[in-house]
């Protein structure tokens, strides 16, 4: 049996939550400090290849990925703690110990680890070169993207 007290309770609850959709309870945390990621294409006349265009950013020496992620390098801290060999294509999309199959998604680069750590603001850990910068500039960050929104071939 309801009391009027348990009655007048729930009515003072459902005129509350009924006033909710009207309060903005979301945090004002700022405008947005980078573009939206889009997995398209951002240049469809332009195919990259992996061999001429992303493998040698991977092996450069200034702000590649090599010195880290080949296990041949002096100090492959990037292979020892995260278990990625950027060392060849196969290698590269095994992934590492977190990464796995998702360090690169053919066709997504928004779901791709290796997008998102290059990325000026990766959802987490470090950005890419953790030593950084320098990192990759827009156009390089460019290529890796449509490498991937192209499907990320062995080409």
């Amino acid at each position: 049996m309801t009391t009027p007290a348990h009655l007048r309770a729930a009515l003072l609850l459902g005129a509350l939550v009924a006033l909710l959709p009207a309060c903005d309870l979301e945090p004002d945390v700022g405008p947005a400090t980078q573009a939206r990621c889009i997995n398209g294409d951002t240049d469809p006349g332009h195919d990259v290849s992996y061999a001429r265009d992303i493998e040698p950013m991977f092996e450069r020496t200034l702000g590649g990925c090599a010195k880290c992620h080949d296990p041949r390098a002096a100090n492959p801290v990037g292979f020892t703690l995260g278990g990625l060999d950027l060392t060849s294509y196969d290698a590269l999309l095994a992934g590492g110990a977190r990464s796995g199959a998702d360090i690169v998604v053919a066709g997504a680069p928004c779901a791709s680890v290796l997008y998102l750590k290059v990325s000026a603001g990766p959802p987490f850990g470090e950005r890419m070169p953790r030593d950084g910068p320098p990192f990759l500039l827009p156009d390089e960050l460019d290529l890796v993207h449509d490498w991937i929104a192209e499907g990320a071939r062995n080409n």
